[in-house]
C-alpha cells in the first residue's frame, strides 16, 4: 500500500518545480498593475485612477483574449519536444510568432477605430474618458511586444525553460515600476506616462526573451525552419488550433468588462472601489493560473502515458495549492482593508466605502481558484468542447441575468454576485463532466488539438 500511494504522488517534485516558477512569473503581471494603480491612486485627481481602470477594459480584450497564443504555442512546442525534433520545436515558435506579429501590426493600424469604438461602448464622464484615452494612446504601442511575449512564454514553457519566463517577467515588470515612478511621479505624465511605462517594459521583456531564444536554439536547423515557416496550411492550422480556448477567454473577459462598465454606471467612486478590489482578485487569479498551467501540462502527460490513477491526486494537490494562495489573500484584505487599500490610494471616500464590499473577495477568490484548476485539467485532456460549453453556460446563465438585475436595481452587491455566479456555474458544469473523464478510457480528444 505505501508503494501505491508513493507512485500516485511521485509527480510532486515536478509539480512544485513547475508551479513555483509559473506562479511567480504570473504574479508579476498583476503586481505591476497594482503599482500602476498605487502611483495613480495617490495623485490629487481621482479621474486618472478611474480613467485607467476604464481603459484597461480595452486591453483586457486586446491582450488577455489573445493569451490563447501562449497556450497553443505551449502545446505545439511540448509535442515537438516529445518527438525530439529540433526543427519542429523551432517551427512552433516561428509560426506562432509570425501570427502574433501580424495581429499586433493590425492592432496598431486600427488603433484609432479601436479606441473610438471602445470608449463609445464604455461609460464614463468626459474627464475620465480623456484620462483613459491618454493611457490607451501610450500603452497601445506595446502591442507587438505583448503578443510576441505571449508566444515566447508558451514556447519556453513547452520546453520547460521556466527560468527564462521568470526572468522575462522580473525584468519587464520591474522596469515597469521604475518607469511608472519616473513618468508619473517625477515627470508628471499621469495617465499617458502609465501607458508608456507599460509599453516600454514589454519591449525590455521581449529583449530578454529574444536573447534566450538565441542562446537555446539549434542554429543548424534555423535555415530549414525558416523555409518551412511559410507553409500556409500549417499556419492556418496553428491559428485555428485553440479556438475553444479563445472562446473561454472571450467569455471571461466579457464578464469582467461588463462588470467594470456597470461599475462606472454606478459612479466614479464605485468604479474606483471595484477596480481596486478587482486588482486584488486578479493578483490571486494570476497566481492560481500558474497552478492551472502546471495542472494542464501534467494532465496531458498522464493522459498520454496512461497514468490515469494519478489524475485525482493531481487535481487534489492542485486545488489545495490554489486555495493556499486564494484564502490568505482574501482574509488579509477582509481583516486589514485599511492597510491594504491604503497602499493603493489615499482618497478617503474610496478607502471608507470599500470596506462594505471586501467580503466578496472570499467567495470570488475561492470559487475562481477551483474553477481555474478544473479548466486547466480539461485543457490538458484536450476536451475543448466541454470547456467551451461550460464557459458559455456560465456567461449566459450564470452571469447575464444577475448583471441585468444589478443594472436595474443599481446595486453593487448584486454586481459582485454576478462574478460569484459565473464562477460557480463554471465550476459546477465542469464538475459534472469530471467523472466521465475518469471512467471513460476513450476520451473525446477533439476541440483543442
Amino acid at each position: 500500500m505505501p508503494f501505491t500511494v508513493s507512485t500516485k504522488y511521485n509527480f510532486l517534485p515536478r509539480f512544485y518545480r513547475l508551479a513555483s516558477v509559473s506562479v511567480l512569473s504570473n504574479m508579476m503581471v498583476p503586481l505591476a498593475g497594482l503599482v500602476d494603480i498605487a502611483f495613480l491612486g495617490h495623485l490629487a485627481d481621482i479621474r486618472h485612477l478611474a480613467g485607467v481602470i476604464l481603459a484597461t477594459i480595452l486591453f483586457d480584450y486586446l491582450y488577455r483574449v489573445l493569451k490563447f497564443m501562449r497556450s497553443s504555442t505551449n502545446a505545439l512546442t511540448a509535442q515537438a519536444v516529445g518527438l525530439d525534433e529540433p526543427k519542429t520545436v523551432l517551427l512552433a515558435g516561428l509560426r506562432s510568432g509570425l501570427i502574433a506579429l501580424t495581429v499586433a501590426l493590425l492592432i496598431l493600424l486600427l488603433q484609432y477605430p479601436i479606441q473610438k469604438f471602445g470608449f463609445l461602448l464604455l461609460s464614463g464622464s468626459p474627464e475620465i474618458e480623456a484620462s483613459g484615452v491618454d493611457y490607451f494612446s501610450g500603452r497601445i504601442w506595446g502591442a507587438p511586444a505583448v503578443l510576441l511575449n505571449f508566444v515566447l512564454f508558451g514556447w519556453f514553457l513547452g520546453r520547460e525553460m521556466n527560468g527564462i519566463v521568470l526572468l522575462m517577467s522580473i525584468i519587464g515588470n520591474g522596469s515597469n515600476v521604475l518607469l511608472d515612478y519616473l513618468m508619473i511621479v517625477k515627470w508628471g505624465w499621469e495617465s499617458m506616462g502609465a501607458g508608456l511605462a507599460t509599453a516600454i517594459s514589454q519591449y525590455l521583456a521581449l529583449l530578454i526573451g529574444l536573447v534566450g531564444v538565441g542562446l537555446t536554439i539549434d542554429w543548424k536547423v534555423l535555415p530549414a525552419a525558416v523555409k518551412d515557416m511559410f507553409d500556409w496550411v500549417a499556419l492556418k492550422d496553428t491559428f485555428a488550433l485553440k479556438m475553444n480556448i479563445l472562446i473561454r477567454f472571450v467569455a471571461l473577459i466579457s464578464a469582467y468588462s461588463i462588470f467594470t462598465n456597470l461599475s462606472a454606471v454606478l459612479g466614479t467612486e464605485v468604479l474606483a472601489e471595484n477596480g481596486l478590489l478587482l486588482q486584488i482578485a486578479f493578483l490571486s487569479q494570476f497566481a492560481v493560473q500558474g497552478i492551472g498551467l502546471t495542472t494542464q501540462t501534467l494532465t496531458g502527460n498522464f493522459q498520454s502515458k496512461g497514468n490515469r490513477e494519478q489524475m485525482i491526486p493531481l487535481l487534489t494537490v492542485s486545488i489545495m495549492a490554489s486555495l493556499a494562495i486564494a484564502l490568505p489573500i482574501a482574509f488579509i484584505c477582509i481583516i486589514f482593508p485599511d492597510q491594504v487599500f491604503g497602499l493603493l490610494t489615499n482618497h478617503p471616500e474610496v478607502n471608507t466605502n470599500i470596506n462594505r464590499y471586501t467580503i466578496w473577495l472570499l467567495p470570488v477568490l475561492v470559487i475562481t481558484a477551483i474553477a481555474f484548476i478544473l479548466e486547466g485539467y480539461f485543457i490538458g485532456l484536450k476536451e475543448g468542447a466541454i470547456l467551451r460549453n461550460a464557459v458559455l453556460l456560465a456567461f449566459f446563465l450564470g452571469f447575464i441575468p444577475l448583471a441585468i438585475a444589478a443594472w436595474y436595481f443599481q446595486n453593487n452587491h448584486l454586481l459582485w454576485a454576478t462574478i460569484v455566479s459565473y464562477m460557480t456555474t463554471l465550476m459546477v458544469v465542469l464538475g459534472v463532466f469530471l467523472p466521465q473523464t475518469l471512467n471513460n478510457k476513450n476520451l473525446h480528444l477533439s476541440g483543442i488539438n
